[in-house]
């Protein structure tokens, strides 16, 4: 059977710099079955999903459903829900956990001020603190909206909660259904794709140590594109694999071509050029898409160190 993953596989396109954007997460447990646009098919009050969608626009929030792999049912009754808000601009990262019995009340959440970092509300509304656990894996199970997330992710979800990994939860949507499994990472934010489980093992251990694995990763998701591709450059050509020491300070430019400032902790800073391409041939960029297309891909074509002085002149 051919699908949007074994194509991608087949033509072995790129994953880097293909992650979702937000700067911070907001992540709601939400048993039973979910749809193709899970916060309002899903048996979330749909009034409850249609509100806070309006309210996240233009907030760099990004939210969706999680629940435990396994079975999914819901009896429909009032239950203690799980909640995560995780900010991922390094300097400003922070993975926050709260319950609620009443999904409505994060309607009175400052969403504005979650995506910019501030979890003020989030410990005031929901009497939330500080994530003590595991890191989080959140891998990508939602076959409403592409079957390959059901193919591919349940089996890796299961797999990894009977081995015994904490902290493994199945969620809606990460974008790049063709790179299935999909799955993001907390606190840091960073994607990955065509995951097995021995490599999620691998990304969680690093995590817990500060660190970032590369290999299978799609982007850093506080980083547009641009800076995502950017930003996985300087990592490999600089060895730097701590995860909170690189910031994209800017990505100057426009479509297809952008100059990313890149930032280390130490004063160091680089200079990558990114060009956005079509990947060909054409081909299916989820397996319920009817139109064929060449998927953009962000190649980095010149990186280079630079002085702060330099910079600032």
């Amino acid at each position: 059977m051919s699908t949007c993953s074994t194509v991608s596989r087949q033509f072995d396109e790129p994953m880097a710099a293909t992650a979702v954007t937000a700067t911070t997460w907001l992540l709601l447990e939400q048993p039973g079955p979910w749809g193709a646009k899970a916060l309002t098919s899903s048996h979330l009050d749909p009034a409850v999903g249609r509100a806070l969608d309006r309210a996240a626009r233009g907030t760099g929030v990004r939210i969706a459903l999680i629940r435990r792999p396994g079975r999914h049912a819901d009896c429909r009754t009032p239950s203690v829900r799980q909640v995560y808000a995780a900010h991922t601009v390094p300097g400003k990262t922070w993975l926050r956990s709260a319950t609620t019995t009443e999904p409505e009340h994060l309607l009175d959440l400052d969403l504005g001020a979650l995506g910019r970092g501030d979890h003020d509300s989030f410990d005031t509304v929901l009497e939330g603190g500080p994530h003590a656990g595991d890191p989080l894996a959140f891998v990508c199970t939602n076959g409403k909206r592409d079957r390959c997330c059901a193919l591919l992710g349940r089996p890796l979800a299961a797999e990894l909660a009977s081995s015994g990994v904490r902290g493994v939860w199945e969620v809606t949507h990460l974008g790049g259904h063709r790179f299935s499994p999909t799955l993001l990472v907390l606190p840091y934010g960073y994607a990955y794709g065509r995951a097995g489980a021995h490599a999620v093992k691998d990304v969680l251990r690093a995590v817990r140590e500060g660190r970032v694995v590369l290999d299978g990763c799609r982007g850093r998701t506080a980083w547009e594109r641009p800076g995502q591709a950017a930003e996985l450059a300087v990592r490999a050509a600089a060895d730097e694999y701590r995860a909170d020491v690189l910031t994209v300070l800017r990505a100057d430019g426009a479509a297809p071509r952008w100059e990313v400032t890149v930032a280390h902790a130490d004063g160091r800073r680089w200079r990558v050029t990114v060009r956005q391409t079509a990947a060909a041939p054409s081909r299916a960029e989820s397996c319920g898409a009817s139109v064929l297309g060449g998927p953009a891909l962000m190649d980095v074509v010149a990186l280079r160190e630079v002085t702060a002085t330099r910079l600032a002149g």
